[in-house]
C-alpha cells in the first residue's frame, strides 16, 4: 500500500471543507429561491427524467437511501407536488409521478450547482472536464461507507471514470 504525505490529506480535507460550504451556501439559495431542498429538486428532476418511477429506481437514480427519499416524497405529495399510486399489475408497488405543479417547478428550476458553476466548468475544456468528473467520482468512493468497511480492500469501480451521457 502506497503511503502519502501528510499535506496531502491536509489538502483534501480543506478541499472537502470548501465544497461542503459551497453547497451549503447554494442549497440555502435554492431553497430561498424555489421552497426545494436539493434533495427534493434531484427527485424531481428524476421523476421528470425516469417517468412514472417507484421510489427504489429514484433511489438508485439519486443515489439518495431509500428511506431518505420515501421521506422526501411524503413532503412533495403533501404539497401537492407529486402524487404516489399503486400499481394496476402489483398492488405492492407504488409509482411516483409529478402533478401540473411538479413539473412547472422543474421546468423554472435553477441548474442543480448553479448557473454561476456551469458557466465556469463548461469553459474548461473536455479531457479537463472529464478528468475532475473522474477524480471527485474516485473521491467520493473512497468516502463511501463501503470502502470503509473494508480496510485494505480495493472498493469496487475505484478509479474507473463514470459514464458521463452526451
Amino acid at each position: 500500500m502506497g503511503r502519502f504525505r501528510k499535506s496531502e490529506l491536509k489538502a483534501l480535507e480543506k478541499a472537502l471543507r470548501r465544497i461542503v460550504r459551497a453547497h451549503d451556501l447554494h442549497s440555502k439559495a435554492l431553497v430561498k429561491s424555489t421552497g426545494l431542498t436539493a434533495a427534493q429538486l434531484i427527485i424531481l428532476r428524476g421523476i421528470a427524467e425516469l417517468g412514472e418511477v417507484t421510489s427504489t429506481a429514484l433511489s438508485a437514480y439519486a443515489d439518495i437511501s431509500l428511506p431518505t427519499v420515501v421521506t422526501v416524497l411524503d413532503n412533495l405529495e403533501e404539497r401537492g407536488i407529486i402524487q404516489r399510486y399503486r400499481s394496476g399489475q402489483d398492488r405492492r408497488v407504488v409509482h411516483t409521478r409529478l402533478t401540473e405543479m411538479g413539473a412547472q417547478m422543474v421546468v423554472r428550476a435553477p441548474l442543480p450547482l448553479g448557473q454561476s458553476f456551469a458557466d465556469r466548468f463548461s469553459g474548461l475544456d473536455e479531457a479537463r472536464r472529464l478528468e475532475l468528473v473522474g477524480a471527485l467520482s474516485t473521491f467520493a468512493d473512497l468516502l463511501s461507507p463501503a470502502a470503509m468497511s473494508e480496510p485494505g480492500q480495493p472498493v469496487a469501480g475505484l478509479g474507473a471514470a463514470p459514464k458521463i451521457p452526451r
